[in-house]
């Protein structure tokens, strides 16, 4: 069994390939998804699971991002199971 090592950077991939990046560049791409998302129709391309052992803020904040930011109804979170 191999130890598991933590991050200690954000890491971007470029080629296939992950490599470290400052937090601003990764940041930037993240920001570009969600953009890229949004333009092609986020109710189709975009969802977000939440969970259920998560406070009722961060849930609350999790559907508002989804709904209001990302422009879509797909949020679920894992209540069910």
């Amino acid at each position: 069994m191999s130890k598991q090592v933590r991050l200690t950077e954000p890491l971007v991939r470029d080629d296939g390939r992950l490599r470290p990046a400052s937090w601003n560049e990764a940041l930037d791409r993240a920001a570009a998804g969600f953009s890229v998302a949004r333009r092609r129709d986020a109710t189709k391309s975009f969802g977000m699971f939440s969970c259920s052992k998560a406070t009722n803020e961060m849930n609350y904040m999790a559907q508002k991002f989804t709904r209001v930011v990302m422009g879509s109804n797909n949020i679920d979170s894992c209540n069910r199971t």
